[in-house]
């Protein structure tokens, strides 16, 4: 059986402008679109050196001092790749053309009144403006997707997302003291996966937690998307698991009537140098044993599947596909369901009755 799972590419090769020179585009934004032959045209940052040398790295021909100045030059077929920090993203996208074509990075925001006035700027400039939820296009989403598409794993009514692992939080210094760390900085990857399946959720539930010995915020989440009686969807991350790699795991698993799929995330498994990916899929067939197949996919998360999330804005743009999957209008959804967690969390569960 051929399972599809590299997204489509657009019919034009737009002229690429980054707006940021951080650690994610020179681990994930860049090799991403060298990989696929996309063309990166011009790149700008506050600290000019981090430009310069990304630029030097993977020949970007142009190096901006400022956004001003890389808007005023760029074509009007240009798609400007915004790589700033979430409070820095209105007064940016407030710079760029009416119009303009752009793809933000995740999260929409640091907390859901940013979501709303980065979602308002949009809306004003009639931008063509997606998020860089990218786990959305990960060969083993992707790969998922279409056998759940087929209906060869039947009626989804299971959707697991489970972490039990190290995470160093160093190599996110820009985060790592964030007062919404670990729903608003990382589950919001998962939340935003369960969507894409699901749909919205009719409630959220959430309890996040800190490590006692450790000042950030918070480094563990169960949250549950209540989907009614037939369909139970929950996120359990763990990132303090530090007893060595037997126990670790690092998982997406959906069940159906028919059939399970199950997808090892690697690339968090010893991080940041990650472990293989792994994909698997059961399909029951009648009077038989359940066998599970694995079948070997081409590529990982981290950089593939920023591919799909910039392929997606510029087929959409050009008008090779009608859908915008990442869209400002839906990913405001997936905000909208982190700010519900968080209210959860704040609010609390029902106390037992114990007065008997």
């Amino acid at each position: 059986m051929k399972i599809i799972y590299k997204p489509k590419l657009p019919i034009e090769n737009r002229p690429i402008y980054i707006i940021g020179a951080g650690g994610i585009v020179k681990d994930a934004h860049l090799p991403a679109y060298r990989n696929i032959g996309f063309n990166v045209a011009g790149i700008t940052n506050r600290t000019k050196k981090r430009a310069t040398d990304l630029a030097e790295f993977f020949n970007i021909p142009k190096v901006f001092d400022t956004v001003e100045e890389m808007v005023e030059a760029a074509p009007k077929n240009a798609v400007f790749d915004l790589t700033l920090m979430p409070g820095q993203f209105v007064k940016t996208l407030e710079l760029l053309p009416n119009e303009a074509v752009v793809l933000i990075q995740k999260p929409m925001g640091n907390n859901y009144e940013q979501t709303l006035a980065i979602l308002e700027v949009c809306r004003r400039k009639k931008l063509k403006a997606a998020i860089n939820c990218q786990m959305r296009f990960a060969p083993y989403v992707m790969a998922a997707k279409h056998l759940i598409n087929q209906g060869l794993i039947g009626e989804l009514y299971d959707f697991e997302v489970r972490l039990t692992i190290h995470t160093p939080w160093e190599y996110f210094p820009n985060v790592m003291n964030h007062p919404r760390l670990e729903i608003q900085q990382h589950s919001i990857h998962y939340i935003d996966l369960i969507r894409s399946f699901l749909g919205n959720p009719k409630k959220v539930y959430s309890k996040t937690l800190a490590n006692p010995a450790k000042s950030m915020s918070s480094t563990r989440t169960t949250t549950i998307m209540d989907y009614g009686d037939s369909i139970r969807s929950i996120i359990n991350t763990n990132h303090d698991h530090n007893f060595g790699e037997k126990n670790q795991e690092s998982f997406v698993k959906w069940e159906g009537t028919k059939g399970a799929i199950k997808a090892r995330i690697g690339l968090l498994l010893d991080y940041p140098h990650g472990k293989p990916d792994l994909f698997q899929y059961c399909i029951l067939k009648d009077g038989k044993e359940p066998k599970w197949k694995e079948v070997a996919l081409e590529g990982s998360w981290f950089p593939d599947a920023f591919v799909g999330s910039m392929a997606s804005l510029m087929r959409h743009a050009e008008g090779s596909s009608k859908v915008l999957p990442t869209s400002v209008e839906d990913v405001a959804h997936s905000m909208a369901i982190v700010e519900a967690a968080y209210e959860s969390n704040n609010t609390g569960g029902v106390p037992p009755n114990y007065d008997i």
